[in-house]
């Protein structure tokens, strides 16, 4: 764990700079996260673009990540879904302030398996399932009474039972072609790493850059 007393003196030894696994070092820096984080270590700003070419970008929660990507959940008619499903591509930044670190992300999208959609959905608390019902995410809203209103409609509807999935929300995988690893520095002269791939069945490739 690294020793926030005095995060210079741990980055300067700058040993991740000789990782070879980027999902490796990811790990070993979201678990620093959260031990050092106050509030949501696996938050990350999502970057999509809309079919004009202009950026959007908004925090949304990492809910998973191995080798085959980073996955995060969200209303496929909002308009990130939109977007991420029009474009394919997206790019993701992690900011832990408190270890002086950042991991910037860009890759494919693609959307996650129904089975993998369902495991997760059943794990969120009861009120979080209605909701994913009871909100037309990123659409006018008339008033939070109309919203409360949704919320007691579908509560009523599903009662005691089981509340299934709607098709309209889901989970979707950033498939990394890059990830780049940066640790403060004194005097702005920070240690930044990138692996970079062509494809995801591509060995990374890894290179230091200037700060």
């Amino acid at each position: 764990m690294t020793d926030l007393k005095n995060p210079h003196e741990e980055l300067t030894k700058g040993n991740f700079v000789d990782a070879e696994k980027p999902f490796d070092l990811f790990d070993e820096w979201l678990e620093d996260a959260k031990g050092s984080e106050m509030n949501d270590p696996n938050a990350l700003a999502l970057s999509t673009v809309d079919p004009d070419g202009l950026p959007n970008v908004r925090m949304v929660l990492l809910k998973g990540f191995d080798e085959t990507g980073f996955v995060f959940y969200t209303n496929l008619e909002s308009a990130k879904g939109h977007e991420l499903l029009s474009a394919q591509k997206a790019a993701m930044c992690f900011h832990w302030k408190s270890l002086r670190r950042q991991v910037r992300i860009r890759g494919e999208i693609v959307q996650v398996s129904d089975q993998e959609a369902d495991e997760y959905y059943q794990s969120r608390p009861r009120g979080s399932r209605i909701g994913a019902w009871a909100s037309k995410q990123s659409r006018p809203l008339e008033s939070r009474f109309a919203l409360e209103k949704e919320v007691a409609k579908f509560t009523a509807k599903f009662g005691v039972s089981d509340i299934p999935r709607p098709d309209h929300w889901s989970g979707l995988r950033l498939v990394p072609s890059e990830i780049e690893f940066w640790a403060d520095r004194p005097f702005r002269l920070h240690d930044r790493v990138q692996f970079t791939r062509s494809a995801p069945s591509e060995p990374w490739s890894k290179q230091r850059l200037y700060p």
